[in-house]
């Protein structure tokens, strides 16, 4: 029996949470799998009932189960609330409660979008990369912090054992793909950076198998405009993941269409990388793809079973070259459907495999 915690929370996320469960669902009944699935308030949708945004209840079944599946949190409704109370920091306490350390976002481009992106589609056609971002330390997280009328502080802390474990999940990815791992730093102004590197390449020597390469974050940020191509595994500090992994997803065409994965040692959280998008929430027209590629990864990296991932995947690839398309990825002459009918046809695409 898996066990999947659905946090829908605010905007659009319960929209395309109710399309990924429904993949769920259908591949259950497929391959004749238990898997229950027990939701939760969170974020604002929380804050309206319980007056707390991450409530211990929600916490608690988040550590209880296998897999946590995550829609989007925040909008404008609680944009004035202390900092403290506001979606996103109920959003990293869950992040840090669950000790989710390392945070995988592929930038994969789908052949039936190639043209979508603002690049030419020769620079873009083939990428296939995965930014691995450090989550639960650095600025972020480094104390002291604050500001008042005259300036503002933050401080980047990173610990030995925090780079390592982040740096060995990065290598064994690597050695999973390609054998190619580009660490990320800015070591040339940063001590913080230098110490990352130091213990990066103290790691590399169990991985000899991996070719490591050293890139600053600004020609980095460069190079996944210039060439995305070259990269294969990605793996960088908090605040450098943060910004490089939205590069990566705005070249490949829409923010609507990446997953995420947030790994620790013995939880995990799955959930698009777009946000809540308010505008158009409760009108069907938000793009589950994202969400329901989040459930692949989780099928590959806590079910152990790619080869039902490859089967969403291509499930999606085939929904996709078939001319369907949500309102945020079409070209004029695509068919734009809602939300519900793209499901449908991934669900279909997954039945008939």
């Amino acid at each position: 029996m898996f066990k999947i915690v659905s946090l829908p929370g605010d905007g659009i996320g319960p929209e395309v949470v109710a399309g990924a469960i429904r993949v769920i669902n259908a591949l259950a009944d497929k391959h004749r799998l238990e898997i229950s699935i027990d939701e939760h308030p969170f974020g604002g949708a929380s804050y309206d009932l319980h007056g707390d945004m991450l409530t211990e209840e929600t916490l608690e079944a988040c550590k209880n189960c296998d897999a946590v599946l995550l829609g989007a949190v925040g909008g404008p409704k609680w944009e004035n609330l202390p900092h403290d109370k506001k979606p996103e920091a109920a959003l990293l306490r869950l992040r840090k409660e669950l000790e989710l350390f390392a945070n995988f976002r592929p930038a994969k481009v789908y052949d039936a979008l190639v043209n979508a992106s603002s690049l030419k589609a020769d620079i873009l056609s083939g990428t296939d990369f995965m930014v691995i971002r450090e989550l639960t330390g650095g600025i972020y997280f480094g104390q002291p912090r604050g500001y008042d009328d005259n300036r503002g502080w933050n401080t980047m802390v990173y610990e030995h054992h925090e780079v390592e474990r982040i740096a060995r999940l990065a290598f064994d990815a690597a050695m999973k793909r390609k054998k190619k791992l580009v660490s990320i730093d800015k070591a040339n102004v940063l001590e913080s950076s230098q110490f990352w590197r130091n213990i990066v390449h103290e790691v590399h020597k169990d991985f000899p198998e991996v070719e490591l390469t050293d890139m600053y974050v600004d020609n980095a940020a460069m190079q996944i405009v210039r060439d995305p191509k070259q990269f294969d595994v990605i793996v960088t500090k908090n605040l450098f993941g943060d910004i490089l992994s939205d590069i990566s997803g705005m070249i490949t065409g829409s923010l609507g269409m990446l997953p995420s994965a947030s790994i620790g040692t013995t939880h995990a959280m799955y959930e698009p990388i777009h946000g809540s998008a308010p505008d158009i929430a409760g009108q069907n027209k938000a793009n589950p793809i994202a969400t329901i590629a989040s459930v692949a990864m989780m099928f590959e990296h806590t079910f152990c079973m790619k080869n039902i991932a490859d089967d969403i995947y291509q499930a999606i690839e085939q929904t996709l070259a078939s001319g369907l398309r949500t309102a945020d990825i079409a070209q004029p002459r695509d068919r734009v459907v809602s939300t519900t009918e793209i499901t449908d046809a991934i669900v279909a695409n997954l039945q008939a495999s």
